[in-house]
C-alpha cells in the first residue's frame, strides 16, 4: 500500500505487522516476528528510510519527490 505521513492511521499488514502513522512519522508498532527488530526501530520520516521485517517480509520505506537533502558526507 501506499499511505501520506500527513495523515495519522494504524495500518494492518497481513494480519502479522501494524504501522502507525503520526506527525509525519511512520513506526511499527507491532509485529509477531520472534526477534522484534522493526518494533524496536526509530520512527521514520525522510526519503531514503527504511524499516524492515525479514522474518514476515514486509519492507516500509518512505519515498518522496522532494529532496531531503544529506544524511552526512564520506571523504
Amino acid at each position: 500500500g501506499t499511505y501520506s505521513l500527513d495523515e495519522d492511521q494504524a495500518v494492518e499488514i497481513n494480519g502479522t505487522n501494524r504501522l502507525i502513522i503520526k506527525d509525519g512519522s511512520a513506526r511499527m508498532e507491532w509485529a509477531d516476528c520472534p526477534d522484534q527488530l522493526c518494533v524496536g526501530h526509530r520512527g521514520i520520516s525522510r526519503s531514503g528510510e527504511s524499516i524492515i521485517c525479514l522474518p514476515n517480509q514486509v519492507v516500509i520505506s518512505v519515498e518522496s519527490s522532494q529532496d531531503s537533502g544529506l544524511d552526512g558526507v564520506v571523504r
